[in-house]
């Protein structure tokens, strides 16, 4: 018997706190990268905008932010400790949290050094009505001033994919279209629990994707590289958990498996 043959609808009222997930999705097993140690890194956020990370060793970052408009000030900055995994040869998902409590920011950066391609998410929160939830922007750009940017891709849909983050916890997704997946977690702290959220999908690679989503339920963010060919995504989820009062941030890599790829029939509308 598996687990979904004993698994039923659970109400929303139901649901666990955020912070569940936390000790069964275990830890970021994948090697931070020293590869952007004394370098550093200038990135366009748009015509009046950018940002630039020094970055003094494996884990230490600093930052310098330049605002084109003056009326909000000309620069802030400040340090922070870092991870850099270089998810293939030259492109690295960079991520840290800057700030505390409500004024948190989860920044994630995904860049191609091949192609100078950089895109940045911050993950930040919001008050709506009695809840505190995240809420993310993006940001891309090239680091070289060349044409190559992560654009939106549909490569992932139609594809049902089966991820193991720990020994305890499993999930699946299916894409329905390119902003629109569900979820379902199959074992762990959120079994039985299923929803169909907004996400984005951009290219990265060959079969390689950054891929963002945001649940309506759980008031959290994640944005991850999922990697079809290494069969692997290397991420992150960032929320607030409410009972405790103070954010969640929970990196991850799960190993991933393709269950099956749906092609719809060409209707010929005949009857």
């Amino acid at each position: 018997m598996t687990a979904t043959d004993i698994q039923d609808y659970v109400p929303e009222n139901e649901w666990p706190s955020v912070a569940t997930m936390l000790d069964g999705f275990g830890n970021q097993t994948l090697p931070a990268s020293p590869a952007l140690t004394g370098t550093a890194l200038q990135i366009p956020h748009d015509g009046e905008h950018a940002a630039t990370y020094t970055f003094h060793d494996a884990h230490s970052l600093t930052w310098t932010a330049t605002d084109g408009d003056k009326t909000q000030g000309d620069n802030t900055q400040g340090a922070a400790r870092y991870k850099a995994i270089e998810a293939r040869p030259g492109i690295f998902i960079i991520d840290f949290v800057k700030g505390e409590d409500r004024q948190a920011e989860n920044v994630t950066i995904v860049l191609d050094r091949n192609t100078g391609a950089v895109t940045t998410a911050v993950s930040s929160f919001v008050v709506e009505g009695d809840r505190t939830r995240s809420t993310t922007t993006f940001s891309h750009g090239n680091v070289e001033g060349a044409a190559a940017l992560h654009s939106r891709s549909g490569g992932l849909v139609g594809k049902r994919i089966y991820y193991r983050y720990s020994d305890v916890e499993t999930y699946e997704h299916i894409y329905l279209n390119s902003g629109t997946f569900t979820w379902h977690c199959l074992r762990g702290g959120e079994a039985g629990l299923a929803d169909t959220d907004r996400c984005l999908t951009f290219d990265v690679g060959d079969g390689l994707y950054l891929f963002f989503w945001t649940e309506k339920v759980m008031t959290v963010d994640a944005v991850l590289l999922i990697d079809l060919r290494e069969q692997r995504s290397i991420g992150r989820m960032f929320g607030w958990d409410e009972p405790a009062a103070e954010p969640v941030v929970l990196p991850f890599n799960s190993r991933l498996t393709i269950l099956n790829s749906t092609e719809y029939p060409q209707d010929n509308h005949k009857h």
